[in-house]
């Protein structure tokens, strides 16, 4: 089987990809423009071999992506291909509508155009996955919002859309447009929306790792408001495992949630990287006697969704994924990760990634 991955680079593509090249005898075309936060080198040397071939193409790019549905012939399409930090859609939502919205039709209209003339049988295997978030759905109530023992909601496949920012709302837009060429012209489809990842190669401006950096060179911790936002917290390798699972098995016109069963306050997680490091980074910088002291609040960001919760138990029912990580055991391999991978962060923090890939 041959699996086009777009935002094959980025966090949760290039976990998709070593996770199909690492488990599998498919070949994966990695599709991927390359911006701030793509960095081929999250795909291991070991494992590009004959079968990982390396596009660099914008999905906003239609000529290019005919060419390499005609060249390459997938069988399949994975769509991680998007702009997806909330704090720059903020500043900068045009970048967030163009990729995500604009590319995302691109992308459906070269893929309709090489699915239309596939051979029957070849037509009949053919799947785009559309890889989302739990940001589309807005957000829930709090647990301080609600009676002492009232059940918590959860976000349900079927739970009606309301996004807070640009980026969730872009999202949301490319969600609607996947939905929308399945029923009009047909072109299999299935939908994924899954929770916080976090996890080893995460682009530093993220929570996770950008607690764990600035820790690591004594900068303040910036937690936003009183740190009481929750997250469902999901490892990236239990996602890729289920991305996987439903390009392969997923029925067409369905949506999967995927989430990691770990909700958590955004300063509960920053607090348990502190701790870990205290564990394992023990000679601290600047004199501090622990991590926790770098903690600083900071003003809490426009819109900022109070609390999101996944339902994932369809996936469990109908394609038998569980998550294999807890948080604990999970953040544990990530700040370890992090501690034993200095030349990868360095190399993207300095952007000398990027300087060898442009021959500088």
């Amino acid at each position: 089987m041959k699996l086009l991955v777009t935002g094959g680079a980025g966090f949760i593509g290039s976990a998709v990809v070593r996770h199909i090249l690492a488990s599998s005898d498919d070949v994966v075309i990695n599709l991927d423009k390359l911006t701030y936060a793509g960095n081929e080198e999250s795909i291991p040397k070991e494992l590009q071999g004959d079968r990982y071939i390396f596009e660099q193409v914008d999905i906003c790019d239609g000529a290019e992506l005919k060419r390499v549905f005609e060249q390459h012939q997938p069988d399949a399409v994975m769509h991680l291909a998007a702009e997806s930090h909330v704090d720059r859609s903020i500043d900068g939502p045009g970048e967030f509508i163009q990729t995500n919205v604009v590319g995302t039709y691109t992308l459906l209209e070269a893929a309709r155009a090489y699915w239309t003339n596939l051979a029957a049988d070849k037509k009949q295997g053919f799947i785009f996955h559309h890889i989302s978030t739990d940001e589309v759905y807005g957000d829930l109530p709090h647990p301080n919002e609600l009676p002492a023992g009232t059940e918590l909601p959860l976000f349900a496949e079927d739970t009606a859309y309301e996004p807070s920012s640009p980026y969730s709302a872009s999202k949301a837009s490319s969600d609607h447009l996947v939905r929308a060429w399945q029923r009009t012209y047909g072109l299999p489809t299935v939908v994924t929306n899954c929770s916080n990842n976090y996890g080893p190669y995460h682009f530093p401006e993220k929570l996770v790792p950008h607690v764990i950096l600035n820790a690591l060179a004594g900068k303040s911790l910036p937690v936003y408001g009183d740190g009481s936002q929750i997250r469902d917290w999901l490892y990236v390798e239990d996602h890729a495992r289920a991305l996987y699972l439903v390009a392969k098995s997923g029925k067409v016109s369905e949506t999967y949630n995927i989430g990691g069963h770990n909700e958590k306050r955004n300063l509960e997680v920053v607090e348990t990287i502190c701790d870990l490091l205290d564990e394992l980074a023990p000679n601290k910088p600047n004199n501090i006697k622990n991590y926790r002291e770098l903690i600083t609040f900071v003003k809490d960001r426009p819109g900022h969704d109070a609390r999101y919760a996944i339902d994932a138990s369809k996936i469990q029912k109908e394609l038998d994924w569980t998550p294999q990580e807890t948080f604990a055991s999970g953040i544990r391999k990530t700040v370890e990760w992090y501690l034993n991978n200095k030349q990868w962060w360095e190399r993207v923090l300095s952007g000398a990634y990027k300087l060898d890939r442009l021959g500088g």
